[in-house]
């Protein structure tokens, strides 16, 4: 495992090795229920909105910790729960055989959350409607439960909110950013915008959206080369990540871009963070993105001066895996390393 040990993991393996009570959740022990369910949120200029999301619990009591999980830029919520081969593939069922609840939310502008005008749809307004879910997990909103503790968990552009939404609020146990550096391969990034990005409106599969021209996704074929490694990548799975692609905001991509990954808005995270890439993620590691992502003890020696120390950071490297680590052939080992964390910083 390539998850950066840390003095508090340490100790808590040793006092479970001794018999005590903070066993990790047992592999197989449940399967998953999941439902559906919409909040109220505020949109831009304090209009009225509504995030639709997707609970998934494991059989038996509901845990007192929930991961509110934030997909990327032109994904949506089925990023943490893919209709292909979901036993392989499916972040969410897989938390939840192993005793886990997550709640994955389609974000302002995609999926079936309200789609408000593009221009206005930034990092502030992205960060505060989480802001208003976590409020809602909390409280009893989602399932019935009220969540003792949540965990925010995002991936690429939605890592950039998240960070942006912990380190404004204050208001999470913890933190886990995947899919992103503070150093991104601009030369890949701007190719890949130029070549691979076009209006959404103009998508034979989300022209039915009639999104305004600053809504964009990607164009058919350059999913592979931007978010896969292609030696750890099935074709299936590709294909059914196209087929359920979605639109993003380009002024919000643009002000997460700046005041969520460049800028050190993680400095205000007081949380802990659990930091994870793909060994081979084109758009944020590698010589164009001055970032060595070769392994755990690499990465965070390079990120670490972005954090705040009460955010204890932990990083972890999946090895061969692309930008998209949940989808890929060995992300089994990335899930692992995430609930090796929690178990570790959260004893769950």
């Amino acid at each position: 495992m390539r998850l950066l040990p840390k003095l508090t993991v340490s100790l808590l393996s040793c006092l479970a090795l001794l018999g005590g009570a903070l066993a990790a959740p047992q592999a197989g022990a449940s399967s998953a229920t999941c439902s559906e369910t919409d909040l109220p949120v505020t949109g831009p200029g304090g209009a009225p909105a509504s995030m639709h999301g997707q609970l998934c619990l494991p059989e038996g009591p509901a845990p007192g910790t929930v991961q509110l999980l934030v997909h990327g830029g032109t994904y949506n919520r089925t990023y943490w729960d893919l209709p292909y081969d979901p036993d392989n593939y499916s972040y969410q069922r897989d938390m939840a055989r192993h005793g886990y609840a997550t709640f994955a939310v389609d974000e302002l502008g995609s999926g079936a959350s309200s789609k408000p005008p593009s221009l206005p749809l930034l990092i502030g307004v992205s960060a505060a409607s989480l802001h208003e879910v976590v409020g809602h997990l909390r409280a009893g909103h989602v399932g019935g439960t009220s969540f003792a503790r949540v965990v925010i968990v995002g991936h690429s552009v939605g890592s950039g909110v998240v960070a942006a939404e912990a380190a404004t609020y204050h208001d999470v146990d913890g933190v886990v950013l995947t899919g992103i550096t503070h150093l991104p391969a601009l030369p890949v990034l701007a190719v890949g915008a130029a070549l691979g990005l076009q209006p959404a409106f103009l998508d034979s599969s989300l022209s039915r959206l009639g999104s305004d021209p600053l809504y964009f996704t990607t164009k058919p074929g350059a999913r592979a080369p931007l978010f896969y490694a292609a030696e750890d990548a099935d074709p299936q799975v590709i294909a059914a990540d196209e087929a359920t692609k979605d639109q993003v905001s380009v002024p919000g991509m643009g002000t997460v871009a700046v005041f969520g990954i460049v800028l050190p808005t993680t400095l205000g995270i007081d949380v802990p963070v659990l930091q994870a890439v793909g060994s081979q993620d084109v758009l944020f590691c590698g010589v164009l993105a001055l970032h060595d992502c070769s392994n755990a003890e690499a990465l965070r020696a390079q990120e670490a001066p972005y954090y705040n120390p009460a955010a204890q950071l932990s990083t972890y490297v999946l090895p061969g895996a692309g930008h998209s680590l949940a989808l890929h052939r060995n992300a089994a080992q990335y899930r692992d390393a995430t609930r090796d964390w929690l178990h570790g910083e959260f004893g769950i």
